[in-house]
């Protein structure tokens, strides 16, 4: 539960701009899809898949360390760890099972000629969206748990676009339909109050010393 009485004391830090802001972005903001990157090379592209999960209202980004374990270039991500939520695994098994606890089906997003194209795929299940390496592609693993398969029309003589670009473009589609659908895509009360607390203390500098004082007055009150 978050503390009100806390989270009150961060906000009125902030400016009304700040604060409107937050709930003007949260409106939007679904953990009805989630992404998920495995073992990307360029760190570049996994954090403008970041980016792209920010912009369009993707609250939580899933990725996979199995091999490279490099940290979010956050030149490139310009921001965009302050507001989406980071899940680190170490392994494909560790991260699928995450997920289909929380109740996702598993879609991984490929070329394949049998795979369901972009504007014909069923909005209305909670979805992760997996995402490969540059060079390989999804893991055998992963296709193999897969629940569907997702792909991105394409009529030139390119058969695969960048992982950063891929997800752009996915995720733009399927957020604007679920935001003109009639689906319960919006986050909980609960972790609405959750992502207003933690974006506070993002926005505050020297939170630590500013949250230790804090403390330090409720417990000389007592």
């Amino acid at each position: 539960m978050v503390d009100l009485a806390y989270l009150a004391f961060l906000e009125n830090i902030l400016t009304d701009n700040r604060k409107e802001k937050f709930l003007k972005v949260l409106e939007n903001r679904t953990n009805h899809f989630t992404v998920a990157i495995e073992d990307v090379f360029q760190m570049h592209n996994a954090s403008a898949v970041m980016r792209s999960c920010e912009i369009f209202g993707i609250q939580e980004l899933n990725v996979i360390e199995e091999r490279y374990g490099k940290s979010i270039d956050k030149e490139i991500a310009m921001g965009a760890q302050k507001w989406v939520d980071i899940n680190a695994f170490d392994s494909v098994s560790g991260c699928i099972a995450s997920l289909k606890s929380k109740g996702y089906q598993i879609i991984a997003t490929t070329p394949h000629d049998n795979d369901c194209l972009l504007e014909d795929f069923d909005i209305s299940k909670p979805s992760a969206l997996f995402f490969g390496t540059e060079r390989d592609g999804l893991s055998e693993e992963i296709l193999q748990q897969a629940d569907g398969f997702l792909k991105i029309p394409m009529v030139g003589f390119t058969e695969s676009l960048n992982i950063s670009v891929s997800a752009a473009i996915i995720l733009q589609n399927l957020s604007t339909r679920l935001r003109h659908s009639d689906i319960n895509w919006h986050l909980s009360e609960e972790v609405i109050l959750e992502k207003r607390l933690a974006w506070a203390k993002n926005s505050i500098k020297d939170i630590k010393r500013i949250e230790a004082r804090y403390f330090e007055d409720i417990e000389a009150k007592k």
